[in-house]
């Protein structure tokens, strides 16, 4: 098995590096856009993000996350970092920006907010079935017994759209173990 990226970027391989920025560079630009106001404090973040990126590489242990989930937290932890600390700063934005942003905006429900809507995307990309096992289960807190009374499909049918439809809604978020993804198709 080839080594991953970030253990290229940590050992020094240059191209490494480059190899990062194709295949990361959306994900984090996108994290960028959708946490930070405008797009040159964007840029700045990202910029940014790539060099902790690069800083952390070594930390990289496949065992704990995938790669993807390694650099999406580096991501978010460094957008966090400067939301608070551009909300600690005195605005030189104009009145129709100030008006815009809700006052009493804290960091955590931003979080809370974006993870949620994720969540909720993740769940739309799974097929009717499995969204409406996942919602019974995690919103209405029913058991697969439970949910099988209610829907009238067979115990077993309802443990597969739960486990399938969970694995399939990590993957969308970017959570899997790259060996462990295949399962999700099976």
């Amino acid at each position: 098995m080839a080594d991953s990226i970030l253990k290229e970027i940590a050992a020094g391989n240059r191209t490494a590096v480059d190899e990062c920025l194709k295949k990361y560079g959306g994900l984090v630009w996108s994290l960028a856009r959708r946490m930070l106001r405008n797009s040159d404090d964007a840029e700045d973040a990202v910029q940014e993000i790539f060099l902790d990126i690069w800083k952390n590489a070594a930390k990289f242990d496949e065992s704990q996350a995938s790669e993807t989930t390694f650099i999406a937290m580096i991501a978010r932890r460094r957008l966090i970092d400067r939301i608070r600390f551009t909300s600690r700063r005195i605005s030189a934005d104009g009145l129709d920006d100030v008006m815009v942003e809700p006052a009493d905006r804290a960091d955590m429900k931003m979080q809370t907010s974006l993870e949620a809507n994720d969540a909720v995307k993740a769940l739309r990309s799974l097929r009717p079935e499995q969204q409406q096992v996942l919602e019974l289960s995690i919103v209405q807190g029913l058991s697969h017994q439970e949910i099988a009374d209610r829907t009238g499909m067979p115990l077993g049918t309802v443990k597969t759209h739960a486990r399938r439809g969970i694995l399939q809604a990590r993957e969308f978020l970017g959570l899997t173990n790259p060996d462990r993804s295949r399962e999700v198709h099976a």
